[in-house]
């Protein structure tokens, strides 16, 4: 038997995956969003802290070894529960494509999910960066201040462009994740496409409501006009990202003119 999914079936727990969370209540979206925001936050704290110290001289090595261990946060959401609004922008979508879930049930989930990751990045950014002085003293104020300068001062356009390269990697993670059924797999699923976007420096708009209030609260010369403007291209390059790349392609591949079964030929969707 094998201990993965195929792409069509895949698909059909994609769509179950979306239809459940349209309908999820907003208490429990605000809930499990604080706890996928605070993930993807601690993935993030754990690359700065692994990487603040390499010499420059480690050129294209100190983005892989980040690379390496920002992962960790997704991990946290697949296996552990959470509510990612990246990923939701790949589940919602092909559900909606697949006619079981609205697009009001789309823009309410994806409404208090990113208030639940915001609040968990926030969260993070400040009572472990400031309150315990994860962030604040050298070298690690000066690696977080150089991240949210480098991520507010991006263009517009760059911004968006490198988000939709992002939440198509992203995406294919959770994708993947979903037909894993044991945990290693997963691990391995989801590792290599995120250790790829962070290593190539794509923009995410969760890490980035980590990085770029972290590197401020440490003294980088950003405002808070710049780290919101910089979350709404992250945003709109994410959703395009996901919902063309994925949810769009996948749905056509599989699901188009189908009736999708209401369970996935095999195992269970992943809580993503």
């Amino acid at each position: 038997m094998s201990n993965f999914l195929k792409p069509a079936e895949i698909a059909a727990a994609a769509v179950q995956a979306g239809e459940e969370k349209a309908r999820a209540a907003a208490g429990k979206l605000l809930v499990l969003g604080f706890l996928a925001g605070a993930f993807i936050a601690l993935g993030a704290l754990f690359d700065i802290r692994v990487t603040a110290a390499m010499p420059e001289s480690a050129g294209t090595l100190k983005a892989l070894v980040g690379g390496a261990v920002f992962p960790i946060g997704l991990m946290f959401v697949v296996i552990a529960g959470g509510e990612l609004l990246t990923g939701n922008m790949m589940t919602l979508p092909i559900a909606v494509h697949a006619k079981r879930a609205t697009l009001g049930g789309l823009a309410r989930n994806w409404f208090w999910v990113t208030i639940g990751n915001l609040v968990g990045s926030l969260f993070v950014a400040w009572v472990f960066g400031v309150g315990a002085r994860m962030l604040t003293t050298a070298p690690y104020d000066k690696a977080a201040a150089a991240i949210a300068v480098s991520k507010a001062t991006l263009p517009f356009v760059p911004t968006v462009l490198s988000a939709i390269g992002c939440n198509w990697l992203v995406c294919l993670a959770v994708w993947m994740a979903m037909g894993a059924k044991d945990i290693v797999s997963k691990i391995f699923a989801i590792w290599f496409p995120i250790m790829g976007f962070v290593s190539i420096g794509f923009q995410h708009v969760v890490a980035n409501m980590f990085f770029l209030p972290a590197g401020h609260f440490a003294g980088a010369p950003i405002t808070w006009g710049q780290i919101v403007v910089e979350w709404i291209g992250a945003f709109i390059g994410n959703a395009i990202g996901g919902w063309l790349f994925v949810a769009s392609a996948y749905w056509y591949a599989y699901l188009r003119g189908e009736a999708p079964a209401r369970e996935a030929a095999q195992g269970t969707p992943a809580r993503i």
